[in-house]
């Protein structure tokens, strides 16, 4: 109580506040003043403070899109009103590509009710429960499926969650860990892909240039992506386990995958059906046949049946369109062979349209608020403020000029929850720092602009691959975030470290092996003062 208090005494405080100003000052005064500038950051700021603070995230978000329209609006009440809502939350909602995502997971949504009805979920889990008999072959699984699922992030969180949840709750794994696992081998993964809807955003930003090459090319230099992976790897393998995220891991090992009392899906997972005639095929052909489908629905989007090269139509797709088009013949496809099966029946089939819905819904609803947040930041101009700093910033720091990228990188990215809009803020303005100068550390910058985005949104509570990896793993919101976040910074830091080597001997044969033993060095570390705090602990409670 104290909490949704303290939220709504914010809200009012606000609401009460922007008349009274408005009648003292004309809104012209305040635009110009705060548009462009660092008060251009405080919305995103307010939303994450406010959602690591109280725990809770619905309310967090509109009080930083609240605080966003009353910055626009000169703090007119009824500008403010109008901007949020016609501006903001009717516009993204009016977004095609927008639109687009939310169809696909709805459709994700019910295609995940279906297999689950069919019994397809369970008769995949009691296979998996023969071949995988540990944690760490769970999760060791998990991360080979999500690195395999390659194509998009969205596609990769609510994919490779459906497919392994049963599998890591038999064997006791935390949600937590899950959701980290499924955010781990999302973007970091999609970004080092040169077959991907990333592969295809970063070439659309990089004008003038051989867009798909330069990809290629900083794929070495992505320290982020690669140690992100690395140190996934090397922790899973060598059971290490540091932050909240030990705390969930403890509590998992006694049966407690959760920890908290909150169980934002619980419903979804009583209503599931378990089917005896399900087979575990009833859930691989769902699965294969959306990546299929998937794949073909991004390359006809990118004008591949028109002629158009596979490479040059995946780097041209509308990932959005092309996921939409191939889920929903999936969907068919799905429906389909369980008809001819016989392990459901028509009605049963369509009735699995609205549960899908409903089990999207706590990812749709974050979603929406996000992409508003994210509008109301635009408004006030963060994207020229950004872009103002690094360029003035580009004169007489080049060796440290990638290091720097990275860290405005993560900021923007963490700021405002977009990872692609931080692509297209920062590598324009890199292409135009180096081009024809040394091609060499523009590529250096740009991975570092990709290594950034991909950090900040790893880390942000109000990025979209966030929300679908909680949504894919079915954790509470909050939880991920807090016990992922230890993770992602510790990367970061070995990152940083690495983009200042790479800045002054513009070399991946050097800069990258001397991240990578940075990260190892870092795990045995956490290793061994784990086994001390557990040996303390042990020979406390004896005594």
């Amino acid at each position: 109580m104290k909490k949704l208090s303290s939220l709504f005494a914010a809200i009012m405080i606000c609401v009460m506040a922007s008349p009274l100003v408005a009648f003292a000052a004309d809104a012209e005064e305040y635009v110009p003043k705060m548009y462009a500038s660092i008060w251009s950051l405080v919305p995103p700021v307010v939303a994450i403070a406010l959602a690591l603070i109280t725990k809770e995230v619905y309310s967090s978000l509109f009080v930083g899109i609240l605080v966003g329209g009353i910055f626009y609006s000169g703090f007119s009440f009824e500008g403010t009103i109008t901007h949020i809502f016609q501006e903001g939350i009717v516009a993204v909602l009016s977004d095609s590509y927008n639109v687009g995502i939310l169809i696909f997971l709805v459709i994700l949504g019910t295609m995940v009710c279906l297999m689950n009805k069919a019994g397809g979920s369970a008769a995949f889990g009691e296979w998996a429960s023969t071949h995988i008999k540990s944690r760490v072959g769970a999760q060791l699984a998990t991360i080979i499926l999500g690195v395999l699922i390659f194509i998009d992030d969205y596609f990769n969180c609510l994919t490779v969650g459906s497919v392994m949840r049963p599998v890591t709750d038999a064997q006791n794994v935390s949600r937590a860990k899950l959701a980290y696992l499924i955010d781990a081998t999302a973007a970091p993964v999609c970004i080092i892909a040169p077959i991907s809807s990333w592969a295809a955003a970063v070439t659309g930003f990089v004008e003038g240039e051989d867009g798909f090459s330069i990809f290629i090319r900083a794929i070495p230099y992505n320290f982020y992506a690669i140690l992100t992976i690395l140190m996934m790897i090397a922790m899973v393998v060598m059971k290490v386990e540091y932050g909240p995220m030990k705390v969930h891991e403890d509590n998992a090992k006694k049966g407690d995958i959760y920890t908290t009392p909150d169980r934002p899906y619980a419903n979804t997972e009583e209503e599931a059906v378990d089917n005896c005639k399900g087979k575990v095929m009833d859930l691989l052909i769902p699965i294969i046949s959306l990546i299929i489908c998937c794949v073909i629905g991004m390359i006809y989007t990118g004008g591949f049946f028109d002629g158009v090269g596979f490479v040059e139509a995946f780097s041209g797709s509308d990932a959005s369109q092309g996921l939409v088009y191939g889920s929903f013949f999936a969907f068919v496809i799905t429906i389909v062979l369980y008809l001819v099966r016989r392990v459901l029946k028509f009605d049963e089939c369509m009735a699995c349209l609205p549960d899908g819905f409903k089990a999207m819904v706590p990812a749709i609803l974050i979603l929406v608020f996000a992409w508003t947040l994210k509008s109301m930041t635009d408004s006030l101009g963060a994207a020229e403020y950004v872009a103002g700093i690094v360029a003035g910033s580009a004169e007489g720091m080049v060796n440290l000029l990638p290091a720097i990228i990275f860290l405005v990188g993560c900021f923007l990215a963490f700021a405002t929850g977009t990872s692609w809009g931080t692509f297209g803020i920062l590598i324009p303005i890199v292409v135009h720092a180096f081009e024809g100068k040394n091609e060499t550390m523009m590529i250096i910058a740009i991975s570092a602009c990709m290594a950034g985005a991909v950090c900040g949104d790893h880390c942000s509570p109000i990025s979209d691959t966030t929300i679908m990896a909680s949504a894919g793993a079915q954790c509470n919101h909050i939880n991920h975030v807090n016990t992922q976040l230890p993770y992602a910074a510790s990367c970061a830091a070995i990152s940083f470290i690495t983009y200042i080597i790479a800045g002054f001997v513009q070399s991946a044969w050097i800069a990258l092996p001397a991240g990578i033993i940075m990260m190892l060095v870092f795990v045995t570390f956490m290793k061994f003062s784990q086994k001390k705090q557990t040996t303390a602990f042990l020979q406390k409670k004896e005594a």
